[in-house]
């Protein structure tokens, strides 16, 4: 199951802030997503937030199609309630207030993934 990453600059000296934030974040309705057509695109499996100084990084753990994943999101109100609150700590402002607008940003915000290791690609009984 592949990992993504989100990641977004904050103003420094926040944290703990933050970690309140997202310590009452409402998660999702359903793990389930679907594309526009509304035939089921991938299932959420997990999410993780990190914080550091001016970095926010929020990892998710999914299956099936990722672009399908912000359009997901973007219809959640927990996710509006948390951006709302967020903004004053944002480095940059950014606009999520529409789904499009949302899965624009969540778009841009995505971190290139180099490298995936799991227990699926381990090569199990190799020699040295």
């Amino acid at each position: 199951m592949p990992y993504a990453a989100i990641t977004y600059r904050v103003k420094p000296g926040h944290e703990e802030e933050i970690a309140e934030i997202f310590a009452d974040f409402q998660r999702v309705d359903r793990p389930d997503y679907a594309k526009d057509s509304g035939e089921r695109a991938g299932r959420l499996l997990g999410t993780a937030v990190f914080v550091k100084d001016d970095i926010v990084v929020r990892v998710i753990h999914y299956e099936g199609d990722f672009t399908a994943v912000g359009r997901h999101m973007a219809a959640q109100q927990g996710v509006h309630v948390l951006e709302a609150k967020l903004a004053p700590y944002l480095a940059e402002e950014r606009d999520t207030t529409s789904p499009q607008a949302f899965a624009e940003y969540f778009k841009n915000a995505t971190m290139r993934r180099v490298q995936q290791l799991t227990v699926d690609t381990h090569p199990v009984g190799a020699t040295t």
